[in-house]
């Protein structure tokens, strides 16, 4: 056994080597606490020494600490885990042909075992390979156009997505299915709708909360929920498809422009804000709540204003961020304020500096169901005498990814101004509810 590569070291390996087993094998293991069964699996490197770790036969893995194992059996010499591709279905002439175009994240990653980390890893077509069931539904296009934590994707790689789904269009697929890393899901989403409007076809993203070596990922689920929506949907446009509630039964399809990942790790994460998702897929049936208008023909452009700024106003904040910006030459700022949309007077400076020197600035709301509202109080009121922009219920991720393609897109502040107010891509509802979905 190499524990270099297993991750196995100190008394663990030395445990292991006196019963002669190695990862791969089938074991019994008679501890003080009962009988287990399972395959020995690789350890993180830098964990402890005290425990084994075996993959249980209902898929998850359990550590047993040595030092109550009273004996382990051998049952079967296995091989090493490693990934193999399955062979790829035959062109099937009878099914639609869709893109998948991987980007890396959750859903397209690994566990490491020398380190314990999520890493990206797989390519599309490896999607593809491990997620056979999607060759019930289409003809697949497989693509890896970048591998990047979403944390890392920049307006430049929204601009890439878009000429990249673009050309799919072109070639006639049916649906384009991108995967992508869920942390920043929500402001690629937002950035395809206003880049790509128009579309003929659905644009889908989709991503993971658990890694696909977890008997509890959502990864297949969501992939396979993408591909019936994409196959057998009738809505044009950017959506995300991501679990709704607790059970496998049933997905959620966002509106790209209005969702938002509200939990750090739950499988239902992802929630439309001040408005109901467009439709859920429930196992194989797509039930539609309602529809949007779409303009008929595909307008691209993929350009966005890099210097663009979205900042969250709490107390005590220091009125030199929003000069840091204007020093920096930013042309846009998108300010997330409290409440129905205000922020400090002790900022007023500062932004009227902003305003004067060309920064298009914008008020959202840092609360997530509402909308602005800066006609309440005098502090609002002030802000608007200012000139600073309300956005109404616009989600603060979505108009700073909105500035930043109006800003990339105009060619006066007049005009940006016009354009951040006018709906382009169902970014906002005329009116919000009272009522707001929560399921925590």
């Amino acid at each position: 056994m190499n524990k270099a590569e297993e991750g196995y070291r100190g008394k663990a390996l030395e445990f292991l080597k006196r019963y002669g087993v190695e990862v791969g094998d089938l074991i019994s293991i008679c501890s003080i606490d009962g009988e287990l069964e399972g395959t020995l699996i690789p350890r993180y490197a830098y964990a402890d020494d005290e425990h084994i770790v075996i993959k249980l036969k209902n898929g998850y893995n359990l550590g047993v600490r040595i030092d109550k194992i009273k004996n382990i059996i051998r049952r079967a010499k296995g091989e090493k885990p490693r990934f193999t591709k399955a062979p790829l279905p035959k062109f099937d002439p009878n099914l639609p042909l869709i893109s998948i175009i991987s980007t890396g994240g959750t859903i397209a990653s690994r566990i490491d075992y020398r380190t314990g980390a999520v890493y990206p890893a797989l390519s599309a077509e490896d999607l593809y390979s491990v997620v056979p069931e999607i060759g019930n539904y289409a003809n697949v296009d497989a693509e890896i156009l970048m591998s990047l934590y979403s944390e890392n994707i920049t307006p430049k790689d929204w601009g890439l997505m878009a000429k990249k789904i673009h050309e799919k269009i072109q070639k006639g697929v049916k649906a384009v299915i991108i995967t992508h890393g869920t942390d920043t899901l929500g402001y690629t989403a937002a950035a395809l709708s206003f880049a790509l409007r128009g579309l003929p076809i659905p644009v889908i993203l989709v991503g993971a909360q658990r890694s696909s070596d977890r008997p509890s990922s959502d990864a297949a689920t969501n992939l396979i929920g993408a591909t019936i929506l994409g196959t057998r949907g009738n809505l044009k446009g950017v959506f995300v498809v991501m679990h709704d509630g607790l059970s496998d039964d049933r997905l959620a399809v966002h509106i790209g422009t209005k969702v938002r990942k509200n939990h750090t790790s739950r499988r239902d994460a992802f929630e439309s804000v001040n408005i109901a998702p467009i439709a859920y897929i429930e196992k194989e049936n797509i039930v539609q709540n309602y529809s949007v208008d779409e303009k008929e023909g595909l307008i691209i452009r993929p350009d966005f204003e890099e210097k663009v700024a979205l900042i969250k106003f709490y107390p005590n904040m220091n009125p030199k961020i929003i000069d840091f910006f204007i020093d920096e030459g930013y042309r846009g700022i998108v300010l997330e304020g409290t409440g129905l949309g205000h922020v400090s007077s002790r900022c007023y400076e500062s932004l009227k500096r902003a305003i004067k020197e060309g920064l298009l600035v914008c008020m959202t709301s840092q609360c997530i169901w509402g909308r602005v509202r800066m006609t309440v109080y005098d502090t609002g009121r002030d802000l608007l005498s200012l000139g600073i922009l309300p956005l109404e219920d616009m989600l603060p991720e979505t108009a700073y990814v909105k500035l930043s393609w109006v800003l990339a897109n105009s060619n006066s502040i007049e005009e940006a101004k016009e354009l951040m107010l006018k709906n382009l891509a169902h970014e906002y509802t005329l009116t919000s509810s009272l009522e707001k979905r929560s399921k925590y």
